[in-house]
């Protein structure tokens, strides 16, 4: 997914840095192509489709129409072997326990021997109509009568022993000679299907045989009538494929053979899970590249299935190649579609041109530079506010002028302003030098703590400094103010050294140390003054910063106003409830002031926040990104552009 990304983002780089021309021939390209194959395919895919549909509906005719033909066979069939069963005198001579005499075999032979030859006659489409016995007693009587001992290596033989008067129907593959008067006895490819049926004849067993040619039972499938494009064929219901083996569409390709046994395996498979009985059904598969189209039916009492294997290359290249020829014209006229595009829009986008050399032009210097285009539109429009543009930056040019001027009296200001504080500076000096002549070791301290508080404010050379110089411009200002105080406040730092090279905005800690000092004690209170200053952080991007304070607290309802007025977006008409100490009061602007500077400088999410227990303590929890600076450098995230 990154390899992809990173293509396509350098795909847009590359187009990006293409000409309008040739960025809009090539939408023009897109916008006309694209639908254009969609549509195309959309069309041929619905012909493709109606194509198929066609097929299905002509080749399931066509299958329906011979599963017609096979249950009139089927039914010629039973009503054969009911009359030939039927003859009373046939089963008495089947049942005889002595054999017969000449003369009464003569009968036979010319009576009901005779009727069930007629029947077969009478019905030219049967191949055999037999009678088997193992009766010891009964001569075989030719071509009606035989004994058992002729079929025992029929493979359907066991099976007609289990019958118990019922039918079963045999599909073969050859004819076998049951006399067996060829001594080479060469089997002959006649596929044929055989109704079996046990028949009761006392203490005897009887199996009664009729055969029919398969190119009679089923004559479009065995017709010899040689198709390119399909080919029908029965499976019986041990998986076997009887089909005319003269046509090389299946015959041929064993493959598309086992291919179609599968198909036929998993239809029945799907039937039965979905508990669906259907007439017709079918599919489709490829073999060996190659589309086929399969529709099969159910013979139920033959306990076989009827198919069609139809194939959809030659129809399916047919349509591919009418595809291919429609998309190719299609390309060549928009290619020629393109090219006229493209000297269109050389005429159109020449004034655009003009244009971008005035910009250049402009941009190595050349201010004075217009350009004069006739005509509206877009271009008539730009190149309007374009003249508008250098008419704004010769004015610009010369407020620029004048404001250079300006600064240049600033700064001889500043420097006047600083001399004056190293004026104060260099005082403060002399007399903390007196002072330590005098012995005045407090007094010396002082100075020094003032005039360090100083300096921090005097050199504003910027908004953001480090957490050691906020630090130590605290511990200046709390050894001042313990010059007022009998009991003296201690200052309790527990910040990692790593911490000290935080940025933060500069005399945000103060305002807050400065009301803990001023409104914590009110009174002349005994015990430990103390103020702690707890750096942590929570968050990997975040820094937490606890300034806290063992005073009176605050009542919790000016608490709650407190944080209210520090929220607020107006300086205005704030209420006098704010970060109060028993009777005195504050609006809270100090604070306010630190909440919306950090909120300005670093956003929404940081500020700051009040909490508090009467008699016991406040917190103030300044919340603010994580930015270590090291050597004047930013070296960490969530450091915004300052520049």
């Amino acid at each position: 997914m990154n390899r992809i990304a990173s293509m396509v983002e350098d795909f847009r780089y590359w187009f990006g840095r293409r000409s309008m021309q040739s960025r809009l021939v090539a939408t023009y390209i897109v916008i006309l192509l694209i639908p254009s194959i969609i549509v195309s395919n959309y069309f041929f895919t619905q012909i493709q489709d109606t194509y198929i549909s066609d097929a299905l509906n002509q080749n399931s005719f066509l299958l329906e129409m011979e599963k017609i033909n096979m249950l009139s066979q089927i039914e010629a069939m039973e009503v054969a072997a009911l009359l030939a069963v039927s003859d009373s005198a046939i089963k008495e001579y089947l049942k005889t326990d002595d054999e017969l005499e000449p003369a009464g075999l003569i009968d036979l032979a010319r009576g009901p021997i005779k009727d069930i030859e007629r029947i077969q006659t009478n019905n030219p489409n049967i191949l055999h109509l037999r009678l088997h016995t193992n009766n010891p007693f009964v001569m075989e009587i030719w071509p009606v009568i035989f004994q058992e001992r002729r079929i025992i290596q029929e493979q359907w033989y066991a099976d007609a022993k289990k019958l118990d008067g019922r039918e079963m129907w045999v599909f073969n593959h050859r004819d076998p000679d049951l006399l067996r008067r060829n001594a080479t006895d060469v089997f002959e490819e006649r596929p044929k299907v055989s109704l079996i049926r046990e028949m009761d004849i006392g203490a005897y067993s009887g199996i009664l045989q009729v055969d029919m040619l398969m190119m009679h039972f089923a004559p479009k499938m065995f017709a010899g009538i040689y198709d390119e494009g399909s080919q029908m064929a029965i499976v019986d219901r041990e998986g076997r494929l009887f089909m005319d083996r003269n046509q090389s569409f299946m015959a041929n390709n064993e493959a598309l053979q086992q291919e179609v046994l599968s198909q036929l395996a998993m239809l029945k498979e799907q039937a039965e899970e979905n508990e669906e009985r259907k007439d017709i059904v079918h599919t489709r598969f490829v073999v060996e590249g190659e589309p086929y189209l399969l529709i099969t039916t159910s013979l139920e009492r033959l306990q076989a299935d009827v198919l069609n294997v139809v194939s959809l290359e030659e129809a399916l290249d047919q349509v591919s190649g009418a595809q291919k020829q429609i998309i190719t014209a299609f390309v060549i006229l928009i290619g020629v579609l393109s090219v006229i595009t493209y000297f269109m829009n050389t005429f159109i986008l020449k004034n655009l041109r003009r244009l971008t050399e005035t910009m250049k032009r402009v941009r190595r210097g050349e201010v004075e530079s217009r350009i004069d285009i006739r005509g509206g539109g877009e271009i008539g429009e730009l190149a309007h506010h374009f003249n508008k543009l250098i008419h704004t930056i010769h004015e610009l040019i010369a407020q620029g002028v004048r404001k250079q001027a300006v600064t240049k009296e600033a700064e001889l200001r500043t420097l006047h302003s600083q001399i004056d504080s190293h004026f104060l500076y260099n005082t403060l000096e002399n007399i903390k030098m007196l002072a330590e002549i005098e012995g005045q070791r407090t007094i010396s301290d002082a100075l020094t703590s003032l005039g360090g508080m100083m300096r921090y404010n005097f050199k504003w050379s910027g908004e953001y400094v480090k957490l050691k110089d906020e630090i130590q411009h605290i511990r200046n200002y709390i050894d001042v103010m313990n010059i007022r105080f009998d009991e003296p406040i201690r200052l309790e730092l527990c910040i990692p050294s790593e911490f000290m090279e935080l940025e933060m905005l500069k005399m945000s800690l103060q305002p807050i140390v400065e009301n803990a000092v001023k409104h914590a004690w009110p009174g002349i209170e005994d015990g430990e003054r103390k103020i702690k200053i707890e750096v942590v952080a929570w968050q990997e991007d975040e820094i937490t910063i606890y300034v806290t304070d063992n005073g009176i607290g605050i009542e919790p309802y000016r608490l709650g106003r407190l944080n209210e007025n520090i929220r607020m977006s107006e300086f205005h008409e704030l209420p006098q409830a704010g970060y109060a100490r028993s009777d005195q009061r504050t609006e809270g602007i100090g604070l306010r002031n630190v909440h919306q500077r950090i909120q300005l400088f670093y956003g929404k999410e940081y500020g700051l926040d009040v909490s508090s227990e009467e008699g016991q303590y406040t917190m103030v929890t300044i919340t603010f990104p994580k930015v270590l600076i090291s050597r004047g450098g930013i070296i960490d995230e969530k450091s915004d552009d300052r520049g």
